[in-house]
């Protein structure tokens, strides 16, 4: 069983009931709605987020018939899908990752479209900004305090060459690469990159890293986070520490020190957003939902990783 050092964590779940506790959905006992969800890849967060998404509709005594759909990280698959979403006619589309919620977009101008798990939508062409959605699309993102985490991991371990994989093809991982640099560079830490066009491509990219950095830093990257364990396993054997930002993917072990968000929680509040839909209100209203009080994070911290690495 994996030990975690248990680190005090207070969760806010306030969000859950924005306008829910006011009105209920609007829907007759024997109607159903009818739900396209589509998530980019298969991995720990993304999961999550759909799982939160459901709980939360169900919570609330909403019918929904669900088509989950999964585009295993092909693009021209994401696409398909929007296609099917369009054609099925679902009353809600939700893509859960940047590149499925661009196709589903792309797809659709009237259908509402709900996304999640994207950390800037803004340079992904989603909304124009985060105080309102636009035309049929809003949603939920998990914007990562990159110089803070960053900070807080070299007080326990003062790294001058960091190493960072990220999807070349993936515009929320390219934005997130572009501000782990300007960090690094105003800390004064080396920033050392390999990019990756798929999961299949971790090992090889952590390996390449292997010699030229004294530690790693994931982010929410889909194809990343899908092959982390070739990464860990990879640092592990060369006893180099892994510093990340997503926890959900990160609690089967390997990572030493992980900061970020629940990601259930995260599908929940997406849940919420798809409820003031289905009540009526438009998405150009509803204003991108953003995880931002310190208190919606959560720690942790291997303690087998750290005493393979000798920490203590």
């Amino acid at each position: 069983m994996k030990k975690f050092l248990p680190t005090i964590l207070i969760i806010s779940l306030t969000f859950f009931s924005i306008s829910c506790t006011k009105k209920q959905a609007k829907q007759d006992t024997d109607n159903q709605y009818k739900i396209g969800i589509a998530k980019v890849i298969s991995h720990p967060a993304l999961d999550d987020v759909e799982k939160g998404i459901s709980d939360e509709l169900s919570s609330k005594g909403i019918k929904v018939d669900y088509d989950y759909q999964n585009a295993n990280g092909d693009i021209n698959t994401a696409a398909s899908i929007a296609t099917k979403f369009k054609s099925d006619n679902v009353d809600i589309m939700v893509g859960i990752g940047t590149p499925i919620a661009v196709a589903l977009v792309n797809a659709e101008k009237n259908i509402p479209i709900v996304f999640s798990a994207i950390t800037d939508p803004v340079s992904a062409g989603l909304v124009e900004n985060l105080e309102k959605g636009y035309k049929n699309v809003t949603g939920a993102v998990d914007t990562i305090p990159i110089e803070a985490q960053i900070t807080e991991f070299r007080k326990i371990y003062p790294f001058k060459k960091l190493g960072f994989i990220y999807t070349s093809s993936e515009s929320n991982s390219v934005s997130m690469a572009e501000t782990t640099k300007q960090v690094c560079d105003k800390l004064g830490i080396e920033l050392i990159q390999s990019t990756i066009s798929n999961a299949s491509e971790v090992k090889q990219a952590a390996e390449s890293l292997v010699g030229r950095v004294d530690a790693f830093y994931t982010v929410s990257d889909n194809s990343l986070m899908a092959g982390l364990n070739a990464l860990t396993s990879t640092a592990l054997q060369n006893k180099i520490p892994v510093f990340g930002a997503d926890t959900t993917s990160a609690k089967e072990g390997g990572s030493l020190y992980v900061m970020g968000f629940d990601y259930y929680n995260l599908g929940r509040a997406t849940g919420n957003i798809i409820i003031e839909i289905l009540n009526g209100k438009k998405t150009e209203e509803i204003p991108v939902f953003s995880l931002t009080n310190p208190k919606d994070y959560e720690t942790l911290i291997d303690l087998d990783v750290a005493k393979k690495l000798n920490f203590f």
